[in-house]
């Protein structure tokens, strides 16, 4: 009897699972070719210094420091002055200080225009090579500080006095070693001042002061070698 060869029929992929397939290797490929490169991305700005720290250098404090200045010698245009000009037009010197302590001491703003007067002098010396230094600019600065508001009711003058004294020692013993005697004295009469002048007392400390303080100025304003003796 013959053998009768039986062959099973061979069942093809469903189309729809192919498709299935393409799709996912389309969408892998993709992904992989169309996303973005991590190396082209836009790197974040890094902080530099200045973002991060203050902005204080040695120009910065320089400016600081020049405007601080200018702000103290500004003091003086700022104090109110009935007269600090002379007939001639000059600036205060000796001369109009001893002027003014020549007046009455019971005056309305005796002792005020006095002590403006002593202050603007004594600025402008500071501005002399032979006076100029450290110790001579920081009691410059005093003295702008302590009459900066003298001119406000109710204000003292003491202070002022008491900074031009000082500042006034300190310029002797710079150029004027024989002038001691007279900026003892002078210091002297600054630490008695009350500040005021209410009565008859303060008012003759108040001239007895700015007399002196006319002199020494007086001898100031002279080159060194003809300082009193």
């Amino acid at each position: 009897m013959a053998d009768i060869n039986i062959q099973r029929k061979k069942v093809s992929p469903s189309p729809w699972l192919l498709v299935l397939l393409a799709a996912v290797v389309l969408g892998l490929a993709a992904y992989f070719f169309l996303r973005p490169d991590p190396a082209d991305e836009p790197a974040p700005p890094a902080a530099t210094p200045e973002a991060t720290a203050p902005a204080t250098t040695p120009d910065t404090l320089a400016a600081a420091a020049a405007v601080d200045q200018a702000t103290r010698r500004a003091a003086i245009d700022a104090i109110p002055q009935a007269d600090t000009t002379s007939a001639a037009g000059n600036q205060d010197t000796a001369e109009s200080l001893a002027a003014q302590a020549a007046t009455n001491p019971a005056a309305p703003d005796y002792a005020l225009n006095g002590l403006q007067k002593l202050t603007t002098v004594l600025v402008a010396f500071t501005d002399r090579d032979d006076l100029r230094d450290a110790t001579i600019t920081e009691l410059r600065d005093n003295l702008t500080s302590a009459t900066d508001r003298v001119g406000e009711p109710g204000a003292s003058l003491r202070p002022g006095f008491v900074a031009a004294a000082n500042l006034v020692r300190a310029m002797q013993q710079k150029a004027y070693p024989n002038l001691e005697n007279e900026v003892n004295e002078l210091t002297r009469l600054a630490g008695q001042l009350s500040g005021r002048s209410a009565t008859a007392a303060d008012q003759q400390q108040n001239k007895q002061f700015l007399t002196k303080a006319a002199e020494v100025v007086r001898a100031l304003s002279e080159p060194a070698r003809n300082s009193l003796n």
